[in-house]
C-alpha cells in the first residue's frame, strides 16, 4: 500500500518563502519518492483558508459542525507522515500553524513529522523548537533529521538555491520518514477489520451495547431504551434478521453495526464503539462501511438516534445524514436521519 506524505506550508502572509520551500523540497524529493512508493501532497494553509478555530467541540470527539473542519480532518487523516514548512515569527511558530494543530486530535496521533525551517538570524531554529513541543502533544513522532534553511545563505530571487547537499539531506529525511511511518503504520491505522457477525458474538454483543446505550439513558431521561432491555435470546435473534458487523481488538469485540433493507431504504441501527475505544475514527468507518454494503435498488440510508442525543445527531449530520420525518416509523422519544446513497 502506498503512503502519503503531506507537506504543509504554516505561514500565510504575502510575500511568504513557505511556498519556495515546499516546491523545493517536492523536486529534491521526486526520485526518493518514486523509489519509495511514497505519493509526497502539499497543503498551503494560505490556500486550505482555517479560520482561528471556530469548532464548539473538543476535537478529541472527532464531530466536527464546519466543512473547513471536515476537509482538513480529511487531508492530514489521509497522511501518514508529515512536513512542516514554518518560518520563523517573534521566536515562535506562525500562529497560522499553531491554529491548524488545534483543529485536530486523532488525526495526528502517532504519525512522524519533519519540520523544515527558515528565517534570517536563526535560520527558523526557535519557531520550529516552538512546534515540535506541539507535534510532541499531538502523539506525533518528530524524527532528528530537520532542515534549517537561512535566508541570506540559501535562497535567491524567492527560491531555494538547489545543491546536491541540500537535496541530500531532503532525500534522507524522507527516506526516514518513509521508514518510520511503515513502524508506526499499525498505531496510526488501526486497520482492525470488520468482519460478520456470527451467532456466537451474541452474549459480547449484549455487554457493548449494554454499555454504549447507558449515555443513551442518560441524556434522553429514559431507561426503557430496547439495547438496554434485551435478552441474549433476542440479540441472537436480531443477528438472523439483520445483516451485522464486528471489530474486534486482541480478541476483544469492541465495535459493531448493522443494517437491513426497508423498502429503498437501507436502515442501519446499534452502531456502537466499546467508551475507551472512541475518537480514533473506528464509529466513522463503521458507518462508512455500513453504507458501503447497501444492495442495489437503495436510494438512501436511515437511522434512528434519540431525540436528546446531541453528540450522535452532529455525528451523523457531518457523515452527511439530515433529520428527517418518517412518521409513524420513528420509534418515541427518537429522531430520523436520512442520506441519501
Amino acid at each position: 500500500m502506498s503512503k502519503k506524505i503531506l507537506v504543509v506550508v504554516a505561514s500565510t502572509r504575502p510575500g511568504r518563502l513557505g511556498p519556495a520551500v515546499a516546491e523545493w523540497f517536492v523536486r529534491a524529493t521526486a526520485g526518493t519518492a518514486s523509489a519509495l512508493g511514497v505519493e509526497v501532497e502539499v497543503a498551503d494553509l494560505a490556500e486550505v483558508g482555517l479560520p482561528f478555530l471556530d469548532e464548539p467541540e473538543h476535537p478529541s470527539t472527532g464531530i466536527y459542525l464546519h466543512e473547513h473542519t471536515r476537509a482538513w480532518s480529511r487531508l492530514v487523516d489521509s497522511a501518514d507522515a508529515l512536513v512542516f514548512v514554518t518560518s520563523e515569527y517573534n521566536f515562535s511558530m506562525p500562529a497560522t500553524l499553531k491554529n491548524a494543530f488545534d483543529y485536530l486530535s486523532a488525526e495526528w496521533a502517532w504519525k512522524p513529522c519533519l519540520f523544515i525551517g527558515y528565517g534570517n538570524t536563526s535560520a527558523g531554529t526557535r519557531g520550529v523548537q516552538m512546534a515540535r513541543s506541539v507535534a510532541a502533544t499531538m502523539r506525533m513522532l518528530t524524527i532528528g533529521g530537520d532542515i534549517f534553511l537561512r535566508i541570506a545563505d540559501t535562497f535567491s530571487d524567492g527560491k531555494v538555491i538547489e545543491t546536491e547537499r541540500l537535496a541530500g539531506r531532503a532525500q534522507e529525511a524522507l527516506t526516514e520518514l518513509d521508514h518510520v511511518a511503515d513502524v508506526l503504520r499499525p498505531l496510526y491505522r488501526a486497520e482492525r477489520e470488520i468482519v460478520p457477525a456470527v451467532l456466537a458474538d451474541a452474549a459480547e454483543l449484549l455487554v457493548l451495547q449494554r454499555c454504549c446505550w447507558v449515555e443513551e439513558a442518560l441524556a434522553n431521561d429514559r431507561l426503557d431504551l430496547p439495547a438496554l432491555l434485551e435478552s441474549e435470546h433476542e440479540v441472537r435473534n436480531a443477528l438472523r434478521d439483520w445483516t451485522t458487523w464486528v471489530v474486534r481488538l486482541n480478541g476483544r469485540l469492541v465495535g459493531s453495526a448493522r443494517a437491513k433493507r426497508d423498502g429503498e431504504s437501507w436502515l442501519i441501527g446499534r452502531l456502537m464503539v466499546a467508551p475507551d475505544q472512541r475518537h480514533d475514527g473506528l464509529g466513522r468507518r463503521l458507518l462508512a462501511y455500513a453504507e458501503s454494503q447497501a444492495p442495489a435498488g437503495v436510494t438512501a440510508a436511515s437511522l434512528f438516534t434519540g431525540e436528546r442525543s446531541e453528540q450522535n445527531i452532529a455525528f451523523y449530520q457531518k457523515a452527511g445524514y439530515s433529520l428527517s420525518s418518517s412518521g409513524d416509523e420513528t420509534p418515541p422519544g427518537a429522531v430520523s436521519l436520512r442520506k441519501p446513497l
